[in-house]
């Protein structure tokens, strides 16, 4: 009885070859996501996960604006002195410039300087989070195929948030201002339709003018909103916007050619977080000034 030794070479079973084309698969998209992630991206991008709760790399970076403001702050307290040093002279003077500007908006140095702690709080943090994103090498560092790190402020969120605060504190600074009584009344004009009855036979027009009034304060609850989204999307724009010049242009050359727009976009921060500033300052003054007047 003879047996046959059949020699043959070994086969992958079709469940492992499939296997294999998963695998092979899976490394491809993830190295499309890791180069994806190198991309300047519209979005945050989470870095991390808190629980439930997505750490972005604009929220780091604006983490770390807070923590270098915090340091500075330390640092301006512990050099005052009675006799001031070069150091203490520089920050009193820009201190001094910004009372200066914002009484050029609200005609009240007292007022001014109610105001200053809130005016001049956003404008440091805008300007330092408009800063962070330009240094270079910042936007490189990379974890998970994400940036790390963001200018604040080139993300929407951020900016919203800071729109929010601008416009809810403007409106509580006006009501512990004006009242709440007459506050109410800029935007939903009680006092002009009770007034229609009595001083209808004095000023028979009043009939007309009143209802307009009302209708006109409906239109200030427009324009509220319309602050908003008007301070969060300049904001976000011009920010985002030269992010993207500057990505384009080290795309072409990144040595020499990218320095003039650099500097153009360190004008850029500053001009935005000023105008960010004045903006809010415009609004805090006109939620504290009665209707009437």
């Amino acid at each position: 009885m003879s047996t046959d030794n059949h020699n043959s070479e070994p086969t992958h079973s079709e469940p492992e070859v499939l296997h294999d084309v998963e695998i092979g698969e899976n490394q491809h998209a993830s190295e499309e996501h890791a180069e994806e992630g190198h991309e300047l991206t519209l979005y945050a991008e989470p870095i991390v996960h808190i629980g439930n709760f997505p750490v972005t790399n604009s929220l780091l970076t604006s983490w770390v604006a807070v923590f270098l403001i915090i340091l500075l702050s330390l640092a301006i307290r512990k050099k005052t002195k009675r006799i001031p040093s070069i150091f203490q002279s520089i920050i009193e003077l820009v201190v001094e410039g910004a009372l200066n500007m914002m009484d050029l908006v609200t005609n009240d140095r007292s007022r001014s300087k109610k105001l200053f702690p809130i005016i001049f709080a956003i404008f440091i943090f805008i300007l330092v989070n408009n800063w962070l994103g330009l240094i270079p090498g910042i936007g490189s560092i990379s974890f998970n195929g994400h940036h790390i790190f963001r200018g604040g402020t080139a993300d929407l969120n951020t900016t919203l948030a800071l729109s929010l605060f601008a416009v809810i504190a403007a409106n509580i600074f006006g009501v512990m201002v004006v009242g709440g009584w007459n506050y109410f009344n800029k935007f939903i004009n009680i006092k002009a339709i009770l007034a229609i009855p009595k001083k209808i036979k004095k000023e028979p027009t009043i009939v007309l003018i009143n209802p307009i009034s009302f209708f006109v304060g409906l239109i200030e609850v427009i324009s509220e909103v319309a602050k908003i989204a008007s301070l969060s999307f300049r904001l976000f724009g011009n920010v985002f916007a030269g992010e993207v010049l500057l990505a384009s242009i080290s795309a072409i050359l990144a040595f020499g050619l990218p320095l003039p727009f650099m500097f153009l976009e360190v004008i850029v921060g500053l001009i935005q977080a000023l105008i960010f500033a004045i903006l809010t300052l415009v609004y805090f003054t006109i939620a504290a000034t009665a209707h009437d007047h």
